[in-house]
């Protein structure tokens, strides 16, 4: 999903079935957002990765380093994830984001690298990083290939929502 101004004040519908709101992961994602959209960074959800993974965010600062985030609305997702360690190949930043009342003490163990990644807690309307992460740069290359395909997925994002129809002709 594309996030902008407009969207971010609709609930995505999974939402909106009776669950939990502090639960759902899409609430997490649309406060995160919002943290990322003030502190001047693109966000976009939902970004498929080099290797078949698929970050939950990812978004882009003024200097072109990338962050991504990873949702986490349960212990047993948090703790049955085996590959998120993936993900610090395409970003300079990672962040665990989660719901508030969220059990943070596993993301302090070895396991979860707290040296490196950050923590933000969030709910639909806003989030905060309570733990920020350390940035290890990427290597141009790597840096060079994954904004490319950042900015491509973007843009055909922005094209499908212009002519649905014609979404299907990219190759």
């Amino acid at each position: 999903m594309f996030y902008d101004e407009a969207m971010l004040d609709v609930a995505p519908p999974s939402c909106l079935d009776g669950n939990d709101p502090m639960l759902c992961a899409a609430d997490v994602a649309r406060g995160v957002a919002r943290l990322l959209l003030r502190h001047d960074l693109a966000p976009m959800a939902e970004v498929s990765l080099e290797g078949g993974r698929r970050a939950d965010l990812m978004a882009l600062d003024p200097r072109g380093q990338i962050v991504i985030v990873e949702i986490k609305v349960s212990r047993a997702d948090l703790m049955g994830d085996g590959k998120w360690p993936d993900y610090l190949d395409h970003c300079d930043r990672f962040f665990w984001a989660v719901p508030a009342g969220f059990d943070l003490r596993p993301l302090d163990t070895p396991a979860f690298l707290p040296a490196r990644t950050g923590v933000i807690v969030a709910d639909r309307y806003d989030a905060e990083i309570v733990r920020e992460a350390h940035t290890h740069p990427l290597a141009a290359h790597a840096r060079k290939r994954c904004t490319l395909a950042f900015a491509r997925r973007a843009a055909r994002r922005v094209t499908a929502l212009m002519d649905p129809e014609g979404a299907g002709l990219a190759g």
